[in-house]
């Protein structure tokens, strides 16, 4: 149960994070959720890709426990 709840916030994070920054790739002043942040489009994009690669790393480690202990094939 807890490697599936990792594995859903693991994408979330992932997909939030990709969505942010291909909104902010095509319109710069479109911060969206990080549009409080201080830095301009430097800022947001790398925390939005930062996101991503988080999101990918928590989705991914989620589901290699989840393989060890029997529960994905």
């Amino acid at each position: 149960m807890k490697y599936d709840v990792l594995q859903i916030l693991g994408v979330a994070l992932l997909v939030l994070g990709g969505q942010g920054a291909i909104r902010q790739l095509v319109d710069h002043n479109n911060a969206g959720l990080l549009g409080w942040l201080p830095g301009g489009f430097a800022a947001s994009i790398t925390v939005f890709l930062v996101a991503v690669a988080i999101g990918a790393v928590v989705a991914g480690r989620a589901r290699g426990k989840a393989k060890e202990v029997g529960r994905r094939s």
